[in-house]
């Protein structure tokens, strides 16, 4: 049975007034990542750091090399809001402390957007969503592929029935960290690379773009001779879908192939036709062309989407939480994201076909 429609906003909608109050943000966890999303906070107009908190000492210093003032760095966020009031919390810390973190954050009565996977496991996952439903707080992870232009037209063409139902689906990933980074790194040490780091994205998407929640996963992972990473870092999938549609995944983070965008490439045949599109690729622009049974491929016109990946997530949820809705991606919407990366690791470890129902812990 097909889940309800996905409302697909364009970010344009998303914009909060000039006039409004930035939101007073706390970000919590400064690791590479963590003063990565320092620039994208930085540039957000709607929003205003007022704090920045890590245990880790080093990573205070680094981040008050890159801007962050020395009055405002804390090791807790307990300290921090003693010392700052604020609106809203972002949690870029290691997956570990997502769930703890969250927790906190909304006993204090503070919005959550929260980095990706959401949680270690499901049960974390139902204990967050439940604290911010007790408070009525906003929640997001940041699945920030889908503030794109492409996956949101290839969604409103799945949605509208343009090239009528929706039969098979090929997704492929390929990056080589292997050899574009030899030299081990705390990356090659992730658990899980594919799966749980990259493959979550392409998960997400799926569910995104087809409006349909998975049912079955058979998934195998390996490591190439030549990868450094201690998990393994390739994989194939078969995925099947609500009313019937199966998807094919590819992964890899050592591929001696042609690197595709971030978001992968996709072939997604329908009744009508055949529908192609690639996104989050650097520089090249996003893509997605249309080939009808009786016609040529033709590439279609992509939607102003405004402002994206991260900065779209980061708007959307400032949004959110002014207006008092659930946002996109919210911590309810995304545990059937975080339930399929976890399906795929169980089907790789105990090599079987595993039923979403199971469940993942």
């Amino acid at each position: 049975m097909k889940r309800p429609p996905v409302e697909v906003s364009m970010m344009n909608e998303h914009e909060v007034p000039s006039d409004a109050a930035p939101l007073r943000l706390i970000q919590i966890g400064l690791g590479g990542w963590g003063r990565d999303w320092m620039n994208i906070v930085h540039k957000e107009r709607a929003v205003r750091p007022v704090a920045w908190v890590d245990a880790d000492i080093t990573a205070l210093s680094l981040a008050q090399q890159q801007g962050a003032p020395k009055e405002g760095c804390f090791t807790s966020l307990a300290e921090a809001l003693e010392a700052q009031p604020a609106d809203a919390v972002l949690i870029t810390a290691g997956v570990a402390g997502h769930a703890p973190i969250a927790l906190s954050a909304l006993q204090m009565n503070l919005p959550v957007l929260v980095e990706k996977p959401f949680t270690e496991n499901l049960s974390q996952a139902s204990e967050v969503i439940a604290a911010a439903r007790e408070r009525q707080l906003a929640l997001m992870v940041s699945q920030n592929y889908r503030f794109h232009p492409a996956p949101q037209l290839a969604a409103q063409i799945v949605r509208e029935g343009t090239l009528g139902d929706i039969g098979f689906v090929e997704v492929d990933f390929r990056r080589d960290s292997a050899r574009a980074r030899p030299a081990p790194t705390a990356h090659h040490a992730l658990p899980h690379p594919l799966l749980l780091d990259m493959a979550i994205h392409h998960f997400d998407l799926m569910r995104f773009v087809l409006g349909r929640e998975p049912l079955r996963i058979d998934c195998q992972t390996f490591n190439p001779k030549w990868s450094p990473f201690r998990d393994p870092a390739s994989g194939v999938a078969t995925i099947e879908f609500e009313g019937g549609v199966v998807v094919s995944y590819r992964g890899s983070w050592a591929s001696s192939g042609p690197v595709t965008p971030w978001a992968g490439e996709w072939r997604m045949d329908a009744e009508g036709g055949e529908l192609r599109w690639t996104s989050r690729d650097t520089p090249t622009p996003d893509h997605v062309t249309l080939r009808p049974l009786d016609g040529r491929p033709r590439p279609l016109p992509l939607p102003d989407t405004g402002k994206l990946d991260r900065a779209g997530a980061l708007a959307a949820f400032v949004q959110a939480v002014r207006d008092g809705t659930e946002p996109p991606s919210s911590g309810r919407e995304n545990l059937g994201s975080l339930a399929l990366a976890l399906a795929a690791i169980r089907s790789s470890q105990e090599r079987r076909i595993v039923e979403l129902s199971e469940g993942a812990g």
